[in-house]
């Protein structure tokens, strides 16, 4: 499309107005966007009838492109649109090209958006609407971010409308910023010093695994806590979804109470080993850490811990006769599973001469080479069991095998 038409037209549409602006500058700001930014025509003239509207004070110019507002829910990679909304909340950049990063949300929907350095873009404020014309939409970690460039114009609102959350069920999560009515179910040891607390959260449909970054202000979840957690980063990794709460915000409700549906799939085989690390454990007492402390009572982050705490668990291997699978009990499986609750646990590790290892050999008897059905979901190469029972003995499947083995029965 000629430019110097788009600009003749905008021109008039100026001069209806009783303004006069050039038109080789309306040509030279359409040519700056399509050009050097890569934005459509359409669009670039939308952004320049916007801006020209601003600057000369023509009322009902820049109100020209509202009809072409984007509801964010709606939005998709590859397009570069305009959009009202309120900045729910601020992260700190990772990158010194990145000026500013959050959540921008309207009452359809919420998604990332990036400031870029360059952009030379006004300082966004959490809390504040702001109109922001020629975006630019892409994909980041399979979901949809919004993109403010040299190109893009950001206009503060003065409006202060309420924003109500829509609440997705953790069954029907998609990678993208969503907002969440769950139970902390449990707490795991973090594998990183910049993790403040990871673990399960979950609702009558499921769970899935949060994960809390260190930063200011910001406290560990509280396990059988109810939570209302709003704006929070739902990100994929190999296929599986997982919760980033720091975007969020984490309302508790103390007096709530909510069941957990367990979710995830059945893994049944034969316990083929008992790793290190099973049975009695005692973990770090630090509000938020729960790390398993070393025989010295020693947290790699918190240092020595005389006030350690117990608990039990199992880490384990299960073979189904064509692949194996690392599990992960926790103590109230554990104890289901081995019949050793933890305060019998305790007792023997404090009686027995082989102490905590007593423990461990007891529950490596209880489980080693048992036929067990586990229900939970695999994450990070671990199935999380959540339920778990001893295969009974089958007859009809034993008189199956023998007959495929050519033997009587």
């Amino acid at each position: 499309m000629d430019l110097s038409i788009i600009a003749a037209r905008i021109s008039q549409k100026i001069q209806t107005r009783g303004k006069n602006v050039e038109q080789h500058e309306i040509e030279a700001k359409l040519r700056l966007l399509v050009d050097e930014f890569g934005v459509p025509p359409a669009e670039a003239e939308r952004t320049v009838i916007s801006e020209l509207g601003r600057e000369y004070q023509v009322q009902g110019l820049a109100g020209a492109v509202e009809s072409d507002r984007h509801p964010i829910a709606e939005l998709v990679p590859e397009e570069w649109v305009t959009v009202e909304g309120k900045v729910v909340s601020l992260s700190t950049p990772n990158s010194p090209s990145i000026a500013q990063t959050g959540i921008i949300a309207d009452a359809s929907g919420a998604i990332r958006f990036v400031v870029w350095a360059k952009a030379g873009a006004p300082h966004l404020e959490a809390g504040r609407w702001y109109r922001i014309e020629s975006a630019v939409v892409d994909e980041f970690r399979k979901a949809p971010s919004l993109k403010v460039h040299s190109g893009t114009t950001i206009t503060p609102l003065g409006t202060d409308e309420a924003l109500l959350p829509t609440v997705t069920p953790v069954a029907g999560l998609k990678p993208g910023v969503s907002s969440v009515r769950v139970k902390m179910v449990q707490e795991w040891e973090a594998r990183s010093d910049r993790i403040l607390q990871t673990g399960l959260v979950g609702d009558e449909t499921g769970t899935i695994k949060f994960t809390i970054w260190k930063e200011e202000g910001r406290d560990p979840l509280v396990p059988g806590t109810v939570y209302d957690i709003y704006y929070a980063t739902v990100d994929e990794f190999n296929g599986r979804l997982s919760l980033v709460l720091n975007s969020g915000t984490i309302l508790p409700d103390e007096e709530a109470v909510l069941e957990v549906g367990t979710g995830g799939q059945v893994y049944s085989g034969a316990v083929v080993h008992v790793g290190q690390g099973s049975g009695l454990v005692k973990r770090c007492p630090v509000e938020g850490c729960n790390r398993v402390l070393s025989r010295q009572n020693y947290c790699p982050i918190h240092e020595f811990q005389p006030q350690f705490r117990y608990d039990l668990r199992i880490k384990a291997v299960l073979d189904d006769g064509v692949s194996t699978k690392n599990i992960l009990m926790q103590r109230e499986t554990t104890e289901s599973v081995c019949g050793i609750p933890l305060d019998e646990a305790v007792g023997i590790a404090e009686n027995s001469p082989l102490g905590m290892d007593e423990v461990f050999l007891r529950v490596q008897s209880a489980v080693m080479g048992r036929y067990l059905d586990c229900q939970g979901r695999e994450m990070d190469t671990t199935v999380l069991v959540t339920s778990a029972e001893r295969r009974r003995f089958d007859p009809v499947a034993l008189a199956a095998l023998i007959d495929r083995a050519g033997g009587e029965a």
